[in-house]
């Protein structure tokens, strides 16, 4: 299982190359991890904002997260800033984690 500090560590050297191949702009992480309360078959929630007027589709963040996973060795969740509801999109801006 890696630590929150390692895996902080591997998405910023990733930065580049998920604007790159991605457009994306920001990177964050919520949930467990964010909250320190991961577990052993916890997954990673990844919150991104991507460069306007840009469209990920289905496809694309399918391939991210699966990118992600591969780098992290970890199940990886990817959530969109812009399509998070109002109420559950509070809560996870309140204890995201930038990168």
């Amino acid at each position: 299982m890696k630590t929150l500090s390692e895996i902080k560590q591997i998405l910023q050297t990733q930065k580049p190359y998920l604007a790159k191949e991605y457009s994306v702009t920001e990177v964050g992480i919520f949930g467990s991890y964010a909250r320190g309360e991961q577990r052993s078959d916890s997954d990673v929630d990844i919150l991104i904002e991507l460069e306007r007027p840009v469209r990920i589709g289905l496809m694309g963040l399918i391939g991210l997260e699966l990118y992600l996973s591969e780098l992290l060795g970890l199940k990886v969740d990817v959530a969109i800033k812009k399509n998070l509801r109002k109420r559950i999109g509070q809560r996870i801006l309140s204890e995201m984690i930038p990168i």
